[in-house]
């Protein structure tokens, strides 16, 4: 049986995709259903994102405990809370996040890097995280030349800065957002998208009506999330995987 595991924080958990029950779909679920309905049977697939997460935990937490689970295709993502913070080298970031793919490639894991969407424009203070993500990709992209990793750019995608892939915190992709970047990995593996991009219609009518106003916005979301990164608190805190395991899923189960 295939097998793919995914790893990284928010984006790939799939905040703003979430299903009626409230639990998170997004991007990486879909890419697991795209390709159990391309092997033609159920695939085991795992993911052990947690929101909230920065590379370093990604990577010392989440990425030993995807190998361990030997999956045929292991996806990475992380970097975007990092950029997020007061002070960052994009640098050392992209040469940790670099180097822990090649390692799980050289363990004969296919491997690819994922960047996240890139929210900024919407954001305050966005044009200085635009500018750190602008980097970052460049830096991951430049860093992966000649090597057998793939790397999947949703930063520069430019679809994805619209408001109305976004949901509406602003700062994760919603439905429509999380197909495309589902898309834009399974065309970089060469896999036909069966459904992936579903959810890529028009906006909803009501989708300007439903985004608070300027001080509701800071009162629900940027107020408490400087809260929490002044108080050293994050959103995954004591959150467990939502796929710790390689269970099976077949096209429709997601």
């Amino acid at each position: 049986m295939a097998s793919y595991a995914a790893i990284g924080d928010s984006f790939t958990e799939g905040m703003g995709d979430e299903r009626p029950d409230g639990t998170p779909r997004g991007w990486a679920d879909l890419v697991a259903a795209a390709l159990a309905h391309a092997a033609g049977e159920p695939i085991g697939y795992a993911n052990l994102a947690i929101r909230g997460r920065l590379l370093a935990p990604i990577l010392d937490e989440q990425l030993p405990a995807a190998m361990a689970l030997r999956p045929q295709l292991l996806s990475i993502n992380g970097g975007g809370n990092d950029i997020l913070r007061p002070r960052v080298s994009i640098a050392a970031v992209a040469d940790r996040l670099v180097a822990a793919a090649l390692a799980a490639r050289e363990a004969g894991i296919r491997t690819m890097v994922v960047s996240g969407g890139n929210p900024t424009r919407h954001l305050p203070l966005g044009a200085a995280f635009e500018r750190r993500g602008d980097a970052l990709a460049e830096a991951v992209r430049t860093r992966l030349v000649g090597t057998d990793v793939v790397f999947v750019d949703n930063w520069f995608d430019p679809r994805l800065p619209q408001l109305h892939y976004w949901s509406i915190d602003r700062l994760h992709l919603n439905a429509r957002g999380h197909a495309i970047a589902a898309s834009n990995v399974l065309a970089a593996l060469e896999v036909p998208i069966a459904g992936a991009d579903a959810a890529q219609g028009a906006p909803d009518a009501g989708d300007d009506l439903e985004r608070p106003r300027t001080a509701e916005y800071w009162r629900r979301y940027v107020l408490p999330w400087i809260g929490r990164r002044l108080t050293g608190r994050s959103s995954g805190d004591s959150r467990e995987p939502k796929r710790p395991r390689l269970d099976a899923v077949a096209a429709g189960d997601l």
